[in-house]
């Protein structure tokens, strides 16, 4: 009983060190770019004087004069030409070209259904370690079967499965979760029985054992507020020592061929 207090202690401090190192991270870019801007700003402040010394000089008036009044000529001879050539053009056709080249309205901001009230999510374990995904992220559950590895590939790449006539990108959990502790000792201990499907895509994450769907409140989950080096962690849901999975971030990550510590 002793040890299994002990592991859960040990798990409930790696999931909390798995925010807190992002937490201290951001701190630090935000004094390191405070750094930054103040150089820039002394930086200006010390140029002003010497703009001034510059346009004091007669031969910068002069040579600045006659360049403006070069530009107005041209910017004249420009605009004159162009009223001449929209006389006989009706005035739509005038303002299509103005139309066209309006900035396009920003694209709208989504927000995830599960961070709106209460949400379900399926939990299962890899390693000792609980994993939650969202059951309106949720793509299917598979029954591990043949994989075929591929040469070339990240070392996270179990392989591929074919499950009817869909090729499944399996990943190794553990090795993508919880990198600086899978070792010989660990692989030998895992035991993957499950493929959990991220929402419409061909990647699936192998588990251990399946656990239950839970009922989670906004509350429940310590969310993730800052970008870090797991992107692909929606939050830990504190009651459970668990890690929530962002399957949108996840995706883009295994799309792109990334490991964890990207």
């Amino acid at each position: 009983m002793s040890n299994l207090i002990a592991s859960q202690k040990v798990m409930q401090h790696y999931l909390s060190a798995l925010l807190t190192e992002d937490d201290t991270e951001t701190l630090a870019l935000a004094e390191e770019k405070k750094q930054q801007l103040n150089a820039l700003l002394s930086q200006a402040v010390v140029a002003a004087p010497v703009a001034k010394a510059v346009v004091k000089t007669d031969t910068a008036v002069t040579a600045d004069t006659a360049a403006l009044a070069t530009l107005k000529a041209k910017f004249a001879a420009a605009e004159q030409a162009q009223s001449l050539a929209q006389r006989d053009i009706p005035v739509a056709e005038r303002i299509a070209p103005v139309v066209k080249a309006a900035v396009p309205a920003a694209a709208p901001v989504v927000v995830k259904d599960y961070r709106q009230g209460r949400f379900q999510a399926l939990f299962f374990d890899v390693a000792g370690l609980k994993v939650a995904v969202p059951l309106k992220e949720l793509g299917g559950i598979h029954q591990l079967g043949n994989v075929s590895s591929l040469i070339g590939k990240p070392n996270w790449f179990k392989g591929v499965m074919l499950y009817r006539e869909q090729k499944i990108n399996i990943v190794d959990t553990a090795r993508w979760v919880m990198p600086e502790k899978y070792d010989q000792t660990l692989q030998q201990k895992l035991n993957y029985q499950y493929v959990i499907m991220l929402g419409n895509s061909n990647w699936g994450l192998c588990c251990e054992t399946l656990i239950n769907t839970y009922v989670l409140e906004q509350d429940d989950v310590k969310w993730r507020e800052a970008e870090g080096k797991r992107p692909w962690m929606a939050g830990l849901i504190k009651q459970h020592m668990c890690v929530l999975i962002d399957v949108d971030a996840m995706i883009d990550l295994l799309n792109r061929g990334l490991d964890i510590s990207a």
